[in-house]
């Protein structure tokens, strides 16, 4: 049987939770659970997050799985609402709906929820300079006072373009332009409206802008959102470990290719291992030949030799970074276990992602962001939760 494997450790989700109220104590947080928990499985994640304020979704489909699952905070639909009868959605299930352009405004000045709804709070997106969704300057003044006199709670919002680079100049320019509108929607329309400017990085590199509500994501997952830090630098521990087992083994000669295109030529002889992941599970394709694995070994004399254990117990086990060989392919990809003695064996552990090698590691590694691989695992793997 194949044996690739999602480990969802809820107490690192909590640890990193707690992380982002550590950062931002004086703020709500609105946890985002988007794109099936960024992978790890809503189900997985709610029970985790219990200290969030409320939770940030994309879609009704999230949103509904939200409530099944006996979630009763708050629940954010970050890109609003795309009809009508969405809108009518949002007040059934309970949402905040984000209004970010013209026809959304319209549904909701149309259709105003009772006092006691959740869909009475809104968040009114400012375009600050990331141009995909927001109202201008004028724009936002405007709906904010439509708003506001047809009785809804407002908390202005907008997106960084560039917050995992705490240097690049849009983001002063951002914040001042948010500081000014708040300030003046406060001033001219109501001093109840709240603010919320920071995602992960944001959260991490502008402390001094936290105001009412975070919504953080890819930290809460334990990968780091911004450029200068890694996830143990910044005390996040990794949600999800990644593994598969070693399927077959065998030497291939000097001067022998191994996989498709015949990338790689061993120089010696090269003792291999196939282990049953590849790009159909959600491991990438792309991967360069600095790219290792962890591989477990049973060894109940020794503890882990290069910190490759995660979540579970592995004391009983000596572990060896091994590097991938070869392109990935859909169902396999080939390893060299030269490091590894003799006694490795069939069905040996094979840890692609967890505390080490990092997904932030494997993802540098293949020319993308930690984001992409965590939410484009597919649902061949099994999911299991940590023990």
């Amino acid at each position: 049987m194949r044996t690739a494997t999602v480990i969802i450790d809820p107490q690192a989700l909590t640890h990193n939770l707690m992380q982002v109220k550590r950062l931002a104590p004086k703020s709500k947080v609105l946890a985002m659970v988007k794109a099936n928990a960024y992978g790890h499985g809503v189900a997985m994640v709610l029970p985790a997050l219990q200290q969030a304020d409320g939770i940030g979704v994309a879609s009704f489909t999230e949103a509904f799985e939200a409530r099944q699952l006996g979630w009763e905070k708050s629940i954010g639909l970050v890109e609003g609402v795309f009809s009508a009868d969405e809108w009518q959605q949002a007040i059934d299930y309970e949402c905040s709906c984000v209004i970010h352009h013209q026809p959304q405004l319209d549904w909701a000045l149309a259709n105003v929820p009772s006092p006691d709804s959740a869909t009475r709070s809104v968040w009114l997106k400012y375009n600050t300079g990331m141009n995909r969704l927001g109202f201008d300057d004028q724009q936002t003044i405007t709906a904010a006072k439509q708003l506001h006199q047809a009785g809804y709670q407002l908390i202005l919002t907008t997106h960084f373009a560039n917050a995992d680079d705490r240097e690049h100049p849009l983001n002063d320019l951002q914040i001042q332009r948010f500081d000014k509108m708040l300030a003046l929607l406060k001033s001219t329309v109501s001093e109840d409206i709240q603010g919320s400017l920071c995602n992960s990085a944001g959260l991490v590199n502008f402390p001094d802008r936290h105001y009412d509500w975070v919504r953080p994501g890819i930290m809460l997952y334990g990968s780091s959102p911004v450029i200068d830090k890694s996830a143990s630098e910044l005390e996040l521990q990794p949600a999800m470990e990644f593994s598969a087992r070693i399927m077959a083994l065998s030497t291939v000669n000097t001067g022998e290719a191994i996989g498709y295109g015949s990338r790689w030529i061993a120089d010696k002889p090269t003792r291999t291992a196939l282990v049953s992941i590849g790009y159909g599970d959600g491991y990438p394709r792309v991967v360069n030949d600095e790219t290792h694995v962890c591989v477990l070994v049973k060894d109940k004399s020794v503890g882990s030799e290069q910190n490759c254990q995660s979540y579970q117990s592995y004391q009983d086990y000596k572990s060896y970074l091994c590097p991938v060989r070869g392109r990935v392919a859909m169902d396999m990809i080939v390893i060299d276990v030269s490091s590894v003695p003799n006694n490795i064996a069939l069905d040996s552990k094979v840890i692609l992602w967890g505390n080490a090698p990092h997904v932030d590691d494997i993802a540098a590694q293949a020319g993308t962001i930690g984001y992409e691989l965590l939410c484009r695992l597919s649902a061949r793997p099994a999911r299991k939760q940590a023990l």
